[in-house]
């Protein structure tokens, strides 16, 4: 496997991590937010990822067979929370609102396992640059 490889495929998880801390960040973001329908309320993103195991999967801009992308944003299936809020600008005829299906619990463990993952491959990317290093320096001896 040559090192160029090895940087490719980390780098896709890299972006595929950062994408995952992203979704995350929105939902953390829009946890306490209210709707007037079911319809409307806010529910968790969560990324799809899949793997890239062949040369058909590298056509849409992925070069490196091995790695991995985001397919796809899907809502979380949760049922969003309905709130009697009597008061509220936004509260239906019946004095509910509906609020997002997030768990900020939920998102902090996703928060912590996505930096965990981007971590590992940004040590990966380290050790293989390393290892390059080592290699010219024996080729230099």
């Amino acid at each position: 496997m040559s090192i160029e490889r090895i940087f490719g495929i980390a780098g896709t998880a890299l972006n595929s991590q950062m994408i995952r801390m992203n979704a995350t960040a929105s939902n953390l973001a829009n946890a306490g937010t209210v709707a007037g329908n079911e319809q409307d309320a806010f529910r968790a993103k969560r990324p799809v990822f899949k793997t890239l195991v062949d040369k058909e999967a590298t056509n849409s801009g992925f070069q490196h067979v091995g790695g991995v992308k985001v397919d796809r944003i899907v809502d979380e299936q949760t049922p969003v929370r309905k709130i009697y809020s009597p008061g509220n600008p936004l509260a239906d005829k019946d004095g509910f609102v509906f609020s997002s299906n997030v768990s900020e619990v939920t998102e902090m463990v996703e928060m912590m396992a996505a930096a965990r993952s981007y971590q590992n491959n940004v040590e990966v990317v380290n050790t293989a640059r390393e290892l390059m290093m080592r290699t010219l320096d024996v080729i230099k001896a």
